[in-house]
């Protein structure tokens, strides 16, 4: 019934447009930006950097090649009072307007769970034991495949030509004697290349990972590093609640794993060589923490358990909640807050936010971990824990990887993140030319 819904196989090239209004609004300013590029380009054919930055936009809010057909999948597939009292708790929320306190919650997540999960009213009082008739969740890998990405779309032509435009550019810059610009250009390009191609390159490995690594069943998990993919549960410790930069006002229940981070918008007064004085503003992080406990991993087939604060590499996905303010929280945070970035860089601070990431219970998640057997005493002590049955005498740890594969944690099933990832062509051939592209231009100078 899901294939039904979207192909699962990208194929060679899929056309990609945006699927959301602010999507097509980003695109559209893209296409504007473009266009005055080209316009500019005319009469200097540095005018083409205009069009650089409007078609890395388009780039940008152009989406994966099943992000369209798997947020449709979703609106269909997930009951209509569940997606309502979503929305309800989702938007921008005005908190205080006199402080200029406001609350963001996401209204578009694509690490959600894209078919129906199961309700906690309908979960085993047994973790470990098997959902229901003991079958895969709906979104399981088992009922729904692996998908794979289209190999190109339309963001490789915009990233693409994006790339040949900044070569472009770069060589008539660098052949411009009056510019006297030099190699740096040409330097500027191929570290950029260099630097996007490192990063690409990891991105693109943990994809091909994902997608050649199978998924096991919970039930017959053995020792190894097997991919698991299924629903948050809470183990015997429970859930947490976070209380974001110990606010308790800022608080976030019902959690597994957590990562929150606090920004200050701080501005100075910059002077140019000219004596023209201008404000420059930056996020600049000021504190971070994470942490998290032990959850059941349940997949349909049975549950497991996992040491989240274990894994070296988590990924949560969209955040689950921003706070901003004009203000710190408290009169005494916000002189503090103002003296120390006083004191350290002579900046002024015009606002605050706080960002809150995490895994909560119900959540869909991916896990590529170590398992291992867990402690006799801990089994016997575990009074669910049937020592006759395998899944329930071993855990998932993520502090031990095996020769070509990492330990991984991500928020959402292997559907919705490799549905949303680029396939390995799109994220290595834009920086490779710039890459490439650069080293030529070394020779011109």
């Amino acid at each position: 019934m899901v294939q039904q819904n979207i192909d699962f196989i990208g194929g060679g090239f899929k056309l990609t447009l945006p699927y959301t209004f602010g999507g097509w609004i980003l695109w559209i300013i893209g296409l504007i930006i473009t266009g005055i590029g080209v316009v500019a380009a005319v009469s200097d054919p540095v005018g083409l950097a205009v069009s650089v930055i409007g078609l890395i936009v388009m780039a940008a809010a152009s989406p994966g090649s099943m992000s369209a057909g798997l947020h449709k999948m979703r609106k269909e597939a997930i009951a209509p009072e569940i997606l309502q009292a979503k929305a309800e708790q989702s938007g921008y929320t005005m908190e205080n307007w006199f402080l200029q306190q406001s609350t963001l919650v996401p209204t578009n997540d694509p690490s959600d769970w894209i078919l129906p999960a199961p309700g906690p009213q309908t979960w085993s009082n047994n973790m470990y034991a098997p959902h229901g008739d003991g079958t895969p969740l709906p979104e399981h890998p088992a009922k729904v495949g692996t998908p794979q990405p289209a190999t190109m779309t339309s963001y490789l032509i915009f990233a693409g030509t994006a790339a040949i435009l900044t070569l472009v550019v770069g060589a008539v810059i660098t052949m411009d004697e009056a510019a006297e610009a030099g190699i740096v250009p040409a330097l500027v390009i191929a570290a950029l290349g260099l630097i996007l191609t490192l990063v690409n390159f990891f991105r693109a490995k943990a994809l091909r990972q994902m997608l050649d690594t199978p998924t096991s069943l919970v039930r017959s998990a053995a020792v190894g590093h097997p991919e698991l993919v299924g629903q948050v549960r809470p183990w015997a410790a429970g859930t947490m609640t976070v209380h974001v930069d110990s606010n308790q006002s800022m608080s976030m229940p019902n959690m597994l794993g957590y990562e929150w981070t606090y920004e200050q918008k701080q501005c100075r007064t910059v002077t140019d060589n000219e004596g023209n004085s201008r404000e420059e503003c930056n996020w600049v992080t000021i504190r971070t923490d994470n942490g998290g406990m032990p959850f059941i991993l349940q997949d349909g087939t049975g549950g497991i358990k996992v040491n989240l604060e274990s894994f070296k590499r988590t990924n949560y996905g969209q955040f689950i909640k921003r706070w901003d303010g004009a203000f710190a929280q408290t009169l005494g945070k916000q002189l503090m807050a103002s003296a120390v970035a006083g004191l350290l860089g002579g900046a002024r601070v015009k606002a605050h936010r706080w960002t809150l990431y995490g895994l909560r219970s119900g959540d869909p998640v991916y896990v590529l971990g170590a398992t291992k057997p867990r402690p006799a005493t801990e089994v016997q002590a575990d009074p669910q824990a049937d020592g006759t049955v395998g899944h329930t005498t071993i855990e998932v740890w993520g502090n031990e990887d095996a020769p070509g594969m990492k330990c991984t944690l991500m928020r959402g099933t292997e559907l919705s993140n490799v549905g949303k990832s680029r396939s390995g062509l799109e994220m290595m051939v834009p920086p490779i030319l710039l890459l490439l592209g650069g080293l030529s231009l070394i020779g011109l100078a």
